[in-house]
């Protein structure tokens, strides 16, 4: 079973704990970003921003070996992006969070059976820990009463909590959230971010997300990295550079009403 350290997350190497070195970014053989910088601290929350196409996805495939890193150098924790091997990745994976989307719940498990089937895959083998285990996240997430839920019975903004209580089952040191507030409404979406924001408090992992979200943005404000022209680079607070953020990103509407806030 995985060990686990006394703040609840893995314990492993110290900073940074997401690095991107003059990488060349590829999907398909095509050239998406070139020379990327990116280094992510423990305890740091970054924003990828950009428009569609223009990496973001790309940088995160990078990040779980889902694409190779053929230039630069890269590092995930202990994981070393050029030279790992395939039967490496499925560790690199288990040290990893990821949030995507559109969930990607098992739709015919209930959310335990969901987070058990996570655990069984990932060499527990304790029932009671298991059991355990899973109500913990659960409650992270305020999630604690829908147990024996399935998927379809969920809103949006509950099946994204039950992701996000999936990502972080074995304690990852780094999680990856790729647009996890891209369906839901302002409300939801808020509540989303204060889900992540207080596991960062919290536990301190590394959390990069991508997100087209001005609004949050604004409302729960980190490091932001914007994806443009072929190039990542920082941002700054500049006048220049917040209209390149109003070019990329779009504001979300207050009043947008789901079944979360009806």
């Amino acid at each position: 079973m995985p060990q686990i350290g006394e703040n609840g997350f893995m314990t492993g190497r110290a900073l940074p704990l997401i690095e991107l070195e003059n990488a060349d970014i590829y999907n398909d053989g095509n050239l998406i970003l070139q020379g990327v910088n990116l280094k992510v601290k423990r305890g740091e929350f970054v924003y990828l921003i950009g428009k569609v196409g223009s990496g973001k996805s790309s940088i995160i495939r990078t990040l779980t070996a889902e694409l190779p890193l053929i230039s630069g150098d890269g590092r995930v924790g202990d994981f070393d992006l050029r030279t790992i091997k395939k039967n490496q990745i499925p560790f690199l994976r288990r040290k990893l969070g990821v949030v995507f989307q559109d969930f990607q719940l098992l739709m015919d498990q209930t959310v335990m059976g969901n987070l058990m089937f996570v655990l069984r895959s990932t060499e527990w083998d304790d029932e009671q820990k298991m059991q355990d285990r899973c109500n913990e996240v659960l409650k992270i997430v305020g999630m604690e009463t829908k147990a024996h839920k399935m998927p379809h019975q969920l809103s949006g903004g509950e099946q994204q909590r039950i992701a996000i209580a999936r990502a972080i089952l074995n304690s990852p040191s780094v999680i990856l959230a790729d647009e996890p507030t891209g369906n839901l409404d302002a409300e939801t979406a808020s509540g989303i971010m204060n889900a992540l924001f207080r596991i960062h408090s919290q536990y301190s992992p590394a959390i990069l997300m991508i997100t087209h979200n001005r609004s949050i943005l604004e409302r729960y404000p980190a490091r932001v990295m914007l994806c443009a022209n072929g190039v990542c680079t920082e941002m700054t607070n500049n006048d220049s550079e917040q209209d390149k953020l109003k070019e990329v990103t779009d504001d979300m509407p207050d009043d947008y009403e789901t079944e979360d806030n009806r």
